[in-house]
């Protein structure tokens, strides 16, 4: 083989991984987001882990994709080990799908039916692909386009190797060289050593459908590299395991474990087979569809033998990465949620950052509602728990935000970026829910520790305002959480109430002041709670916002919408008027107890 044929060679080999990663990525943008996303819902069923994850990976068109994924799942604590298994099996099953396309290369024709060649079928396709992708406006139609691109620079470069390989049919060195290679434990190991070179089995296997074109390769060998190749193509899993916790090392290797225990056991009864004289066609010439057929009924073969002791594979992970006695079980997995391995799978990225928000936010809500306690019974270890939750929420904010910014870098498409830039306004404002939380905690605790108490009115005032935060915190988590529409739209009229309530709340306190029925060091603590009360109303209204935003896919900026919903929304002041009745007549109840002076003020204050 001359330079220039080695030339040929890696360009189609270079052709042939291109079109395989250009039809793999189109095909996972046409089937949609929730592909991937699909792999975490499952039940205990195993066999519909099987059959997940062999239409997951025949989508993707590779088993350590779909693997690495699962590594994730685990790691993060979504999955178990055990239903993990039944989508590792069904990816084996799922990667042979490939070879099955690539046989189509090794289809020829001639004379008047030239005309149907695959050369010819192929470049028609590659011409309808184009013209589909020109001619599109939308993602879906263009990513159709690029499928069919894909497929045909994918049996382009299949042929470019396959004539490349040719003279080595007539290559003294080459025939030589498979004298040696026809060794069963070496051809595993060339199939291994392949395979986690190019980290991609279906790609490895293509390579040699490719080669059995020189017509010097027997079905024997190529059962051998075949097995090596499902065992190289653990190496990309096991790497992405580096740096997982024991749960997702185990998920990894419960991978080769499956493929190695499957591999040997079918070469062992191959062996045997070969043995008793039942398999002489095996020392026939191995075709590109022969090929095809001995991946596939190797790996339903796998499948079959160890889906009934799919425990024994999981108790040999875990043995493996056994828990040691100072081990404990982490109940708190939300930082393993962002695991990196999601990074290159948006969709998957963007359902775990949902998620966490979603643990960040009970903890700021849970953060208020124990604040607002402290102030009628104030407990140290109530307070040192809204502490540790509030650097607990710090820590959140920090891990999003930097997460949301590394998947950014990713090529996400316009509504995927739409859900990042939603998810970083819902953290800032969770975040500062949460501050103010703490915020209203210390305030209880300087009333504690300074034995100050606030006087019967200016109590009753702010029971009626922790009422109706507590009420919009309530909407706005119920919206945040289910993205509940109806609980979203309640969420402005009544934070505007709010505004007004803490307005008269304050004014209240003035003349309070003033007659001296409030010592001024307590008066500062009132003022500053009533004040943490009305911005965690702001912050409600914001992440109400954001849903309402979402859902209605909204072009205007924020305060446009709010000004077209309160001037044009019948509804809005109906539901303004129910919240007025609720809350501000309770207040204006305790202001006509108040003394005559004061109810003037009121009335000047025009609130």
């Amino acid at each position: 083989m001359d330079i220039s044929s080695v030339i040929t060679l890696l360009s189609g080999l270079a052709f042939f991984l291109f079109g395989m990663t250009l039809m793999g990525d189109a095909l996972k943008k046409v089937a949609g987001s929730k592909l991937e996303t699909t792999l975490e819902k499952l039940t205990s069923n195993p066999l519909k882990g099987v059959l997940l994850g062999t239409f997951v990976t025949a989508i993707i068109q590779s088993s350590s994709a779909t693997t690495v994924m699962v590594v994730g799942f685990v790691n993060s604590g979504i999955m178990q080990l055990s239903q993990a298994i039944g989508i590792i099996m069904g990816a084996n099953i799922g990667t042979t799908a490939t070879g099955w396309i690539l046989s189509l290369a090794s289809i020829s024709s001639s004379g008047a039916a030239n005309l149907l060649s695959t050369s010819t079928i192929f470049a028609v396709v590659a011409i309808v692909g184009i013209v589909v992708y020109m001619t599109g406006k939308s993602a879906r139609r263009k990513n159709a386009g690029v499928i069919l691109l894909g497929l045909a620079v994918l049996m382009n470069g299949m042929k470019t190797m396959s004539a490349a390989m040719e003279p080595l049919q007539e290559s003294p060195a080459f025939l030589e060289t498979l004298s040696v290679v026809s060794n069963p434990i070496l051809c595993v190991a060339i199939g291994i050593a392949v395979t986690a070179m190019i980290q991609s089995c279906s790609a490895s296997i293509g390579i040699l459908q490719a080669m059995a074109v020189t017509g010097v390769i027997e079905y024997r060998t190529a059962v051998y590299l075949v097995v090596g190749m499902s065992v190289g193509a653990c190496v990309p899993v096991l790497l992405s395991a580096i740096g997982a916790n024991k749960n997702g090392k185990r998920a990894a290797f419960t991978y080769l474990y499956f493929n190695v225990v499957g591999g040997s056991i079918f070469l062992i009864l191959f062996a045997l087979a070969s043995m008793a004289g039942w398999l002489s066609f095996m020392d026939g010439v191995a075709t590109s569809v022969g090929i095809a057929l001995i991946n596939t009924v190797f790996k339903v073969f796998a499948v079959v033998i160890l889906f009934p002791f799919r425990s024994l594979l999981s108790s040999m992970a875990i043995n493996t990465f056994p828990d040691g006695p100072e081990d404990e079980e982490d109940k708190e997995f939300e930082a393993n949620l962002l695991d990196e391995r999601f990074l290159n799978y948006p969709a998957v990225a963007l359902k775990q950052a949902k998620n966490t928000t979603d643990l960040m936010m009970a903890a700021a809500w849970k953060n208020m509602k124990r604040a607002v306690e402290l102030l009628s019974e104030f407990q140290q270890l109530k307070f040192d728990k809204i502490q540790s939750r509030e650097e607990r929420v710090d820590h959140y904010e920090d891990k999003l935000g930097s997460y949301l910014v590394k998947l950014s870098a990713h090529n996400l498409s316009e509504n995927e970026n739409r859900r990042s830039a939603e998810l970083l306004q819902s953290l800032t404002n969770l975040e500062r829910i949460s501050d103010h939380a703490m915020n209203i905690a210390e305030l209880a605790q300087e009333l504690h520790s300074k034995n100050m108490s606030f006087s019967e009115a200016a109590r009753a005032g702010l029971e009626i305002c922790e009422r109706a935060v507590d009420e919009v915190m309530d909407l706005t988590f119920r919206a945040l959480a289910e993205n509940d529409m109806a609980a979203a739209v309640r969420v402005e009229p009544l934070e505007d109430t709010i505004d007004i309530l803490t307005e008269r709340l304050k004014a209240q306190h003035v003349n309070r002041l003033q007659s001296g029925s409030c010592t001024l060091e307590a008066g500062f603590v009132f003022n500053d709670l009533i004040n943490n009360f009305e911005r965690v109303a702001d912050h409600c209204s914001n992440l109400a916002l954001i849903v309402l935003e979402t859902g209605k896919a909204l072009e205007l900026e924020s305060h446009q919408y709010v000004e077209l919903l309160k001037t044009n929304s019948g509804e809005y002041g109906g539901i303004a008027r129910e919240y007025e009745k609720k809350y501000l007549q309770d207040l204006g109840r305790l202001e006509e107890m108040a003394a005559p002076e004061q109810t003037s003020l009121f009335a000047r204050s025009g609130v």
